[in-house]
């Protein structure tokens, strides 16, 4: 039996949502599921690295009205200026700031139907995130205020990047922050996404989101998903992918922010020939948590998924990498990599590393590591000998580490401003 904590503090909230929310009956159902499974302790084998007693401690409240925002203010959390986007403030998508609508075989809405038509007519072949996922996935599913809808037609090329945007303001005080994205690929459709995570205040508040991708045939999607909410945060995410034959799917995500932070993401390769292509950084601080959960179902056979995860930690922070290849028995000649890399700069930083095969074909390819280590003393001598010491020299070696998988981000934009983050949180790091 799993320990759980006191789910009464959400209770109040999915009454609310109830009274107030679409879809009253999936909600009721979904809370009836979290309120069953509950908030999970360090008992719980899947949680036991990633401490979310708090949440079942504090009392939450729904966010209040937000405040006004304008361009200005979203201006330097965009990757450029994106001819779609869909700003959420607080968990409620801020019409006069997105620009939604059809044009070209994209359709962009609020999944609340706010200031668009056929926004609940973008939907997808069923619910990949699904309230037995994660007990929070229940709990989205129960308190979803709105969120983000975007539909590509079958054989459209999107060449500019589609922004989601979600910004919590001092009007998430102490509340809990429900969006939900919605995407939807079409066959032989080809697009990028970035989903973005800000905190426009300091102070606390919990992030629940979830965010379902179906792709249909042949369809090519590079997702970027960026965490860079503060430190007062507590931010769970829930993003799940069902791919169908011919689809390419390349996911990056960027955790630098919240003081506890957890991002599971599942990749179901539901037909032949379907490659999945997962990346991930994160950069710890201070006492920061910061955790990777990753799996990747192989079903059919003639798939491949390669998955490179590196961590880079300073001071008292955790990171924890939790990444499983469930290889079926009719998925023969599957070739799957699975890597897990972590660089710390301090003696009381630490990682939890474990990555995790599951294979029941004997005709695959399948391999799985993970190391753990500080910056190598031959090669910060090495630059000393060529002039190149103390602080310059850390900043390179780091620089460096983190190098190979930002070259994995295919659109040169999105690359840049992760490269930019990126280079910026280092440069604070190392002082």
């Amino acid at each position: 039996m799993t320990a759980t904590l006191d789910v009464t503090p959400f209770a109040d909230l999915a009454a609310q949502s109830l009274e107030s929310g679409p879809a009253g009956a999936a909600r009721e159902a979904a809370f009836a599921r979290f309120a069953a499974v509950g908030i999970p302790t360090s008992k719980d084998e899947e949680w036991r690295f990633t401490p979310v007693r708090h949440l079942g401690s504090t009392r939450y409240v729904a966010p209040a009205a937000s405040p006004r925002l304008t361009e200005s203010d979203i201006a330097p959390y965009l990757v450029g200026t994106p001819e779609y986007r869909v700003i959420v403030v607080d968990g409620r998508v801020d019409v006069g700031l997105s620009r939604l609508g059809s044009a070209g075989g994209l359709r962009v809405a609020a999944l609340s139907g706010a200031g668009a038509t056929g926004a609940t007519s973008i939907t997808c072949a069923g619910d990949s995130a699904t309230i037995t996922t994660t007990p929070f996935a229940a709990l989205n599913a129960a308190l979803w205020t709105d969120g983000a809808a975007l539909h590509v037609a079958d054989g459209t090329t999107i060449d500019t990047p589609i922004e989601i945007l979600h910004l919590a303001t001092a009007a998430a005080s102490n509340a809990v922050v429900t969006p939900r994205t919605v995407l939807c690929v079409g066959a032989g459709a080809r697009a990028t996404v970035v989903e973005s995570f800000v905190s426009l205040t300091s102070e606390p508040y919990f992030t629940n989101t979830a965010c379902e991708i179906v792709m249909e045939e042949g369809a090519w999607l590079e997702h970027a998903r960026i965490q860079r909410e503060s430190l007062a945060a507590t931010h769970i995410g829930l993003t799940t992918v069902h791919q169908a034959t011919e689809s390419h799917y390349r996911s990056f995500t960027l955790a630098l922010g919240a003081k506890v932070s957890r991002h599971n993401l599942h990749a179901h390769l539901d037909a032949p020939n379907v490659e999945s292509l997962l990346y991930g950084l994160y950069i710890g601080r201070g006492e920061q948590l910061l955790d990777n959960h990753t799996a990747i179902f192989h079903d059919h056979p003639d798939c491949n998924s390669w998955e490179v995860y590196k961590g880079v930690l300073a001071d008292k922070s955790h990171g924890v990498f939790n990444g499983k290849v469930i290889v079926q028995p009719a998925a023969q000649k599957t070739d799957a990599k699975q890597t897990n890399r972590n660089l710390l700069l301090s003696d009381t930083a630490k990682v939890d590393t474990k990555p995790q095969l599951e294979i029941f074909a004997d005709d695959v390819k399948c391999t799985h590591g993970a190391t753990v280590g500080k910056l190598n003393e031959q090669q910060r001598f090495y630059l000393r000998t060529r002039g190149i010491a103390g602080r310059e020299a850390e900043l390179m070696l780091i620089t460096a580490f983190v190098a190979e998988v930002l070259a994995e981000i295919t659109h040169p934009g999105v690359r840049e401003v992760c490269d930019g983050l990126v280079r910026a949180e280092i440069d604070a790091l190392v002082g």
